[in-house]
């Protein structure tokens, strides 16, 4: 076992855990003592906060896919199958989440919550040849 095989499991398992903790937000799955419908339309605020360049219309639409695109991308990351697609769509959602982020709030808010951060760990990650303890490695077998 590799330093290397150790934290590239760890940055999936931290990537993944990211992705599942905001879609439970959203759905009120952490226990916060609103309905799901007002933790809903929250979302759907700071989703038009964040996509301030964006038509008004198009936030449904945003908050649906996005919370889609995390909850797939979490469970392939959390399972290790197509890892490498997996990481590389983590990383271009984390990535435009930040530029969105950058335009709407400016430079600092995506610095204080490590959105480049986790765009470059998910790009990294898409350079790992085998990804120990996956699914991914039982089907290379």
């Amino acid at each position: 076992m590799k330093i290397t095989d150790i934290s590239t499991l760890f940055l999936r398992l931290a990537l993944a855990s990211g992705f599942l903790s905001a879609v439970a937000a959203r759905l009120n799955l952490w226990g916060k003592r609103v309905s799901v419908s007002e933790a809903w339309t929250s979302f759907l605020n700071y989703t038009a906060e964040v996509n301030s360049f964006l038509p008004k219309n198009f936030i449904p639409t945003i908050a649906v896919l996005a919370t889609i695109m995390e909850t797939g991308l979490a469970i392939l990351l959390l399972v290790g199958f197509k890892t490498s697609y997996a990481s590389l769509g983590a990383g271009i959602l984390l990535l435009l989440f930040a530029l969105a982020m950058t335009y709407s709030y400016g430079i600092k808010e995506p610095l204080d919550y490590s959105v480049f951060a986790a765009s470059a760990g998910a790009f990294l990650l898409t350079t790992v040849p085998v990804h120990k303890w996956s699914i991914d490695q039982l089907l290379i077998k």
